[in-house]
């Protein structure tokens, strides 16, 4: 299905592999990018919001619930969006590199900000430092 460049949508994320190849989202029997994950549903549920940008975020609320607050937590950009916090936003950028579009990092990403594309906002270090040691020790 992902393999014609125009099924996938233009808000879906382009990840890489460590040799630098755009990663197709293959979902049989676990292969390509699910097995990073582990056997962590809150794990797959943030990037898959990511990826396919339809994450609780300004821009989310901006279309959907127009009446409430759309601007970044950083106040520094006018609408919360996926390109903004994985690339700019001081708030949730406290780990992240240069190579923004490996997929070892995003998930990195997701780890120490566990909270970005989740609806409860509610989430503390506890569950980071879990999710980080079940997936990379």
């Amino acid at each position: 299905m992902f393999q014609a460049s125009n099924l996938k949508g233009n808000q879906f994320l382009d990840l890489v592999d460590d040799d630098n190849n755009i990663i197709e989202p293959i979902y049989i029997k676990g292969r390509s990018w699910l097995k990073v994950f582990g056997h962590l549903n809150s794990l797959y549920t943030y990037a898959t919001r990511a990826i396919t940008n339809h994450a609780p975020i300004g821009k989310f609320r901006l279309k959907f619930f127009p009446r409430e607050e759309f601007k970044c937590p950083c106040n520094q950009y006018p609408i919360e969006t996926r390109c903004h916090i994985l690339h700019d936003c001081g708030k949730f950028n406290g780990y992240w590199n240069s190579r923004r579009n490996l997929l070892s990092y995003f998930i990195m990403f997701l780890v120490f900000n566990p909270s970005i594309f989740s609806f409860s906002f509610c989430f503390h270090f506890l569950f980071s430092f879990f999710i980080f040691i079940f997936i990379f020790m």
